[in-house]
């Protein structure tokens, strides 16, 4: 079924992929490798990337009648529990450090993301209402980043309420499309687009959508409303 995705959508989403990922590098070095935070994590990425793929390419995830389902136990679950571990453990020694203005730019490549998402809803593997043709508003939030970026930073101060409302407002279209994109994969739990399910994550390099993209863009907004809250931008 994924062969019948153009060979340009898969590339351009790899591209985006690993730009979404070379962002996130570049804000830790930005403040500092010097942690065990820090280093772990820039040994996990890599590392997690490369074991999703393996998984995918086997045809692992294309068991969708597991319960709980593979997508979950081995993909979300794992990247989730690294998010709220840096969180309890890492919150003075690593997040605080991350520079506001890379983890608010790094939203701009949900707009590459939500067109692949169209195209792939065009080649059949994904349901129209994950798409901005349906119900992700989701490129909102890749459009704006510059220009909330632009004004947030601008003037040698930082504007710390719009960034928060803006946060706050991404965040919320994130939600949005991670519980439809969830309901929509083939599993015991699907609940919407059975006539054009969302099977294309079940396969390399899409897997990387839920398991890598979407789990880089929470951290960064989680991280940046900690940072506005604690006052450490």
């Amino acid at each position: 079924m994924i062969e019948q995705v153009p060979a340009y959508v898969s590339i351009i989403f790899l591209i985006t992929s690993f730009v979404t990922v070379a962002i996130l590098v570049s804000a830790i070095r930005r403040a500092g490798t010097d942690s065990v935070a820090a280093k772990l994590l820039l040994f996990v990425i890599p590392a997690w990337m490369i074991f999703q793929a393996v998984l995918a390419s086997g045809g692992f995830y294309l068991n969708t009648t597991s319960v709980p389902p593979r997508m979950l136990l081995f993909g979300l679950l794992p990247a989730l529990s690294l998010i709220i571990a840096y969180f309890i453990f890492a919150r003075a020694s690593f997040i605080e450090t991350l520079p506001l203005a890379h983890l608010t730019l790094l939203h701009t490549i949900r707009i590459p993301v939500e067109l692949v998402l169209s195209w792939l809803f065009a080649a059949g593997v994904v349901p129209e209402v994950m798409t901005f043709h349906g119900n992700n508003f989701d490129i909102l939030s890749g459009i704006t980043a510059p220009i909330v970026y632009f004004i947030a930073f601008r003037g040698g101060q930082v504007n710390t309420k719009l960034l928060a409302v803006w946060n706050v407002l991404a965040l919320l279209l994130l939600t949005n499309i991670v519980v439809t994109a969830i309901l929509c994969v083939p599993s015991p739990f699907q609940k919407l687009a059975f006539d054009q399910p969302n099977v294309a994550i079940l396969y390399f390099p899409y897997i990387w959508l839920p398991t890598v993209i979407v789990p880089i863009v929470l951290f960064c907004h989680l991280a940046s409303l900690w940072k506005i809250f604690r006052a450490k931008v």
